[in-house]
């Protein structure tokens, strides 16, 4: 997958077990500390790391995004969902288109892989160019609310209906 023109060749592919080193200290740098890395390696361990992208540029690793399996049940059926985190751009290279590119292949891949929706916990003003929506995720119990969690459903209507509950991995460190 090609990624954004910003006059440097950028490709977004599949991770790959090699990518791991500079995946994890891309993570350590951008988020300034070692949690969002240890929560990756907790994910892959449980098997539950289901779509994993990187973004590199000249043979630079300079992007990652991974969504994770979690369970949904809406009504008292499960709903193949998965959660967008964490995902990051080194510094030098935000506002580039990186990102976003991030997103969007990791979404089509999700798609093409029958996942049926996505949620996130993040930024309010960001992830809604995507389709994700606060309103939509309102109608799900998890461990957040308000403005930064949000849904977005890869199948119309996956989460239509009275009754959702969402339940994040222990790798997360949350109690639903």
């Amino acid at each position: 997958m090609a990624g954004p023109g910003s006059g440097h060749h950028v490709v977004i592919r599949e991770r790959e077990p090699e990518d791991d080193a500079a995946i994890r200290n891309l993570n350590d740098l951008v988020f300034g500390g070692p949690f969002e890395s240890r929560l990756i390696d907790e994910l892959r361990e449980a098997f539950i790391d289901a779509v994993e992208l990187v973004a590199v540029e000249d043979g630079v690793l300079v992007g990652h995004i991974l969504f994770s399996a979690l369970t949904t049940m809406v009504d008292d059926d499960a709903v193949p969902t998965l959660s967008l985190a964490p995902m990051c751009v080194h510094p030098d290279h935000q506002q580039a288109g990186i990102g976003t590119a991030l997103v969007e292949a990791g979404l089509e891949l999700a798609r093409r892989r029958e996942w049926q929706a996505v949620v996130v916990l993040g930024d309010p003003d960001y992830y809604p160019r995507f389709g994700f929506s606060a309103e939509l995720a309102s109608g799900l119990d998890s461990p957040f609310d308000g403005d930064s969690f949000m849904a977005l459903e890869l199948v119309p209507g996956a989460l239509d209906g009275d009754d959702g509950l969402v339940v994040y991995p222990a790798a997360f460190g949350l109690v639903s």
